[in-house]
């Protein structure tokens, strides 16, 4: 997936004013700044939107299993999943920037057994995903990034 779309535009980025700038500080850094968000390490997802084919980037927190990183759609605890997240059950192929490296991944959500498995390192590393898990019906998905390249 290439990182540009529109005609050679940067990836648009998600509305919410503080994810806008700390994506602008770790790209326009080569990844050396706002890698991190409350003590917890993030990286740069750039995927393709559903429906406008635009393709976009989001800041977001991770966790490791083995050589992939896991993402987890809390939302912030909402009813509802976050736009990042339908966006990449229509399509899985992203492109990520953790610290100073850019690559390409594929993405999955994790069975439910596989949830289990990783949930207690995700909550020691951000306690408010159990908050979030508490708080809501909907089963908060966690999404894993393997590297394709």
């Amino acid at each position: 997936m290439a990182v540009e779309s529109d005609g050679g535009a940067a990836p648009r980025l998600s509305p919410s004013g503080w994810v806008a700038k700390q994506a602008e500080l770790y790209e326009s850094s080569g990844g050396t700044k706002g890698t991190t968000q409350l003590g917890v390490p993030c990286l740069l997802l750039d995927y393709v939107g559903r429906r406008s084919g635009t393709v976009r980037r989001t800041v977001l927190m991770y966790g490791r299993d083995g050589d992939d990183y896991l993402i987890v759609g809390s939302n912030g605890g909402s009813d509802s999943h976050p736009l990042w997240y339908l966006n990449l059950l229509e399509n899985p192929a992203v492109e990520l920037r953790v610290g100073t490296e850019r690559f390409p991944a594929e993405t999955s959500t994790l069975s439910a057994r596989e949830k289990e498995r990783v949930w207690p390192g995700l909550v020691d590393l951000f306690p408010r995903y159990a908050q979030y898990q508490e708080g809501t019906a909907r089963e908060i998905p966690v999404v894993r990034l393997r590297r394709t390249g």
